[in-house]
């Protein structure tokens, strides 16, 4: 469940969220609570039943809203994806349909507001600077689904019901090569994305300093 509550309230966004771990550990439960006042999202480990992390306990992570990208995922109804500006990406899944898109929409006003405080966009994004969002999350996409398959082949090797040896020296070869594609890729992407909040941030500085001249 989501608590949701108006920005200028001066209270945190909160509710219960599944991110997505990696291949092995899968979904994990957590709880999420947005600062509006800095815009920065906190996960933190939660069992439930209850609708609130107990006082005291520190985050398990943060991320910064500011210059975000979040976008529901064509995978099913209820993911979506918090892409920062510092090239983390952060793959979530609400209880429902409904449940995404509230925390979708809440999420982008918040980061909206400190993205402009930041001047790292400005108010109304270029047709071009859409496009590079939705290549940027589509590539991720494409990258979690290769994650997949690098997982089951690696799986297919270790098997039991093998054909070869698992001592094969080159099925293990071809284990490693694979693993190190993948996160070369995702190396890859992750330079991409920071170079792109880069460039838009000189762009904005640049439009900022001939509206002062």
């Amino acid at each position: 469940m989501m608590k949701s509550v108006g920005l200028g309230s001066h209270r945190p966004l909160s509710g219960q969220l599944y991110k997505y771990t990696n291949v092995v550990k899968g979904w994990q439960q957590r709880w999420f609570a947005v600062d509006p006042e800095t815009g920065v999202l906190s996960y933190y480990l939660f069992d439930g039943p209850g609708d609130a992390v107990p006082p005291g306990q520190p985050a398990r992570g943060e991320a910064q809203l500011a210059a975000a990208v979040i976008c529901p995922s064509d995978e099913d109804s209820r993911t979506f994806t918090i892409n920062c500006a510092s090239g983390d990406m952060l793959k979530l899944r609400a209880t429902d349909a409904r449940a995404r898109q509230e925390w979708v929409n809440g999420l982008r006003a918040i980061a909206e507001i400190h993205t402009k405080a930041m001047g790292a966009n400005p108010p109304l994004q270029p047709r071009e600077q859409l496009a590079v969002h939705d290549a940027m999350a589509s590539a991720r996409q494409q990258l979690q689904a290769t994650e997949f398959s690098d997982a089951a082949l690696a799986r297919c090797i270790e098997s039991s019901d093998s054909p070869f040896p698992h001592t094969d020296p080159d099925l293990l070869l071809l284990k490693a090569t694979s693993a190190a594609s993948m996160q070369c890729l995702l190396q890859c992407l992750g330079i991409l994305h920071r170079q792109q909040q880069y460039a838009t941030v000189s762009i904005s500085s640049k439009h900022s300093d001939t509206d002062h001249h």
